[in-house]
């Protein structure tokens, strides 16, 4: 069990009422007794690990994820950092499972394969200009306002067919099964 110091366990008022729950319907949905949501909603009970499992199933997540929301807080700051790769200029903010890229470069600058890759999901967003992006067996262009979505393992090449200002994220892909 928790530490009740350790976890803040209110959280699961906040989801409740984003769903519209109320007590007796949070009960109904996980098999938990109203008297114990209410004692966790305010700190007052430390929950046992089945507690949590049909907590978190009442909610459509994982136990892990509840008390991870319970552990930690709801939002998190991050100072951006920058870096340049050739021609482009990147100015990056990075989170446990998130990479936010904000990139300009001239007409005619290219790179492949930028640096931050792992097992990710990318998106690339053309803020302004036109980008060719060429993945091994694709080609696209992309002018300002559009968007593409790939797998980042793959060899990859952007290059500048205007002046761009383009957002790249890079998503974690969930491992768990």
């Amino acid at each position: 069990m928790a530490h009740p110091d350790k976890f803040d366990l209110s959280v699961l008022r906040t989801l409740r009422q984003q769903r519209s729950l109320t007590l007796q319907g949070l009960s109904k949905a996980s098999g938990v007794s109203v008297a114990v949501i209410s004692k966790l909603e305010r700190n007052q009970q430390t929950p046992s690990i089945d507690t949590v499992y049909r907590l978190g199933r009442a909610f459509g997540m994982s136990a892990t994820d509840l008390l991870a929301m319970a552990e930690s807080s709801l939002a998190h700051r991050a100072q951006e950092k920058s870096h340049a790769s050739g021609e482009f200029r990147f100015r990056e903010i990075r989170y446990a499972n998130t990479v936010a890229l904000l990139g300009e470069a001239p007409a005619g600058a290219a790179i492949s394969r930028p640096e931050v890759h792992h097992d990710d999901t990318e998106v690339c967003w053309v803020l302004d200009g036109r980008l060719q992006l060429s993945l091994p067996h694709e080609t696209f262009e992309l002018s300002g306002g559009q968007s593409i979505q790939f797998d980042a393992i793959q060899e990859h090449t952007y290059a500048a067919l205007t002046a761009i200002r383009f957002l790249i994220l890079h998503l974690r892909k969930d491992k768990r099964y």
